[in-house]
Formats: structure tokens, C-alpha cells, sequence
């Protein structure tokens, strides 16, 4: 399977939930891209969207796009384009840089909740060893937490036995203090379908065994490269 798709494509819907869905553009990936549209009392808010065909008449389902939201600088995606064809403007996180002179659309900057959506913005990562901005989503009256990258379901996160894996450049520095605050009922991640069954249990367990896990979750990837 190529890492990226790119082209046509027919995407797969996946984490539908009474507040959203999400879908990823190139089931065939190894990257496994997901992105989601979030259904609030302010609209429809796209997060680190990839096109595809038939998205529209997805999001057709939900209403009218509010916005779209980046939450990892190197998610830029097809952010710019959905932006421009539905007539909304790209929100950035104020402390995110080099990332809106790279889009093709209007800015806006964001920080706390994002328009009245019920959603607030918080950091998770912002480094530069490894060069990692991040911010994530949470809205404590439906549960539902995003996580752009520090953690996914994707086969390249995931050791043996997990549901939910931390990055694997971050297995040793697993995003504890970010994260550990928060007890959501569902989690939508930025690779691979989310967690929507004892998620807060399934982020406990990725974050405290993320350190112990590494070694078998490179073995593993390892192992796929040489046999792949």
C-alpha cells in the first residue's frame, strides 16, 4: 500500500456519532489520513480535512460549513481548497507559525473555543526538537476529544495489544501533561478510525505504556519493512 494516496478518490466514512463524522479519503493508505467534521449549535467544523469524492455529500447531511480548523502545522491538507469552495476561512492556532502564509485561503487566528462551537482549543506539543505544533479539541459537554497526531489507530501506532498508540517519535516522550487532564468518551485522531468505546481507559493505557511498548512497537515496524 502506498503511505499517501493521491488522485481520485471514493473515501470511507468512519467515527460517525450523535456530533459528527469523519472519514478517510484513501482507505488504501498506510497513513490512514482521517478528518472530521464536528456538528455544533455554530455550524459544521471541518478539522484537517483531505478531499475526496463525495465529500460534500457527506457534510450536505449536517448543514452549512462553519469553518475549518488546523491542528498539526503539518496538516495543512486540502484545507485551503474546501476552504475556498464552501466560502469559510482556515483557523490557525494564534501560537501556531508557518502555516498561514501556506494557505491559499482566508486566515483566521484561533485560540480558546473555537467560534461558538463548544470546542476549546489547548496545546498539546509546540517544539522544535522534533519540530512538532499541535493543538487538540475538547468539548467537556459531549465527551468528544481530538487529537491531531500525538496519538492514533493507525497500524504504525499501535504495538501489540493496544487500542490506541502514541506516535512512535513520541514513545519516549509520551504527551502526558497535555493529555492526562482529560476523561472523554470518544476519541478522534488524525491517523486511523477513533476510539468510541472506553476511550478515557484506552488514552490511560497508551500514555502509561507508551515508554514500555516502544521496543516492540519498532520491532514490529521493522519486521513490515524487511517482509514488506
Amino acid at each position: 500500500m502506498p503511505m499517501k494516496g493521491d488522485g481520485s478518490t471514493a473515501l470511507r466514512e468512519i467515527d460517525r456519532f450523535d456530533g459528527g463524522v469523519g472519514w478517510i479519503a484513501y482507505p488504501e493508505e498506510t497513513m490512514q489520513r482521517a478528518s472530521h467534521a464536528l456538528d455544533t449549535d455554530d455550524g459544521l467544523w471541518l478539522v484537517d480535512p483531505v478531499d475526496a469524492d463525495g465529500l460534500d455529500d457527506l457534510l450536505a447531511e449536517y448543514g452549512e460549513v462553519a469553518g475549518i480548523v488546523i491542528g498539526l502545522d503539518r496538516h495543512k491538507r486540502d484545507a485551503a481548497a474546501i476552504a475556498r469552495r464552501h466560502g469559510v476561512s482556515v483557523h490557525v492556532p494564534r501560537w501556531m507559525t508557518g502555516v498561514a502564509s501556506e494557505i491559499d485561503a482566508p486566515i483566521e487566528r484561533a485560540a480558546g473555543e473555537l467560534g461558538a462551537s463548544g470546542y476549546e482549543l489547548f496545546r498539546i506539543r509546540d517544539s522544535s526538537v522534533p519540530p512538532w505544533q499541535e493543538a487538540g479539541l475538547y468539548n467537556p459537554d459531549n465527551g468528544t476529544l481530538v487529537v491531531p497526531e500525538s496519538v492514533g489507530t493507525a497500524d504504525y501506532f499501535l504495538a501489540d495489544g493496544e487500542r490506541l498508540g502514541v506516535h512512535p517519535m513520541l514513545r519516549l516522550t509520551p504527551p502526558r501533561a497535555a493529555l492526562t487532564e482529560y476523561t472523554p468518551d470518544r476519541i478522534l485522531v488524525g491517523h486511523g478510525e477513533g476510539v468510541l468505546t472506553d476511550a478515557a481507559a484506552a488514552l490511560d493505557s497508551a500514555l502509561d505504556s507508551s515508554k514500555s511498548n516502544a521496543l516492540s512497537l519498532y520491532g514490529k515496524t521493522v519486521r513490515q519493512f524487511i517482509t514488506g
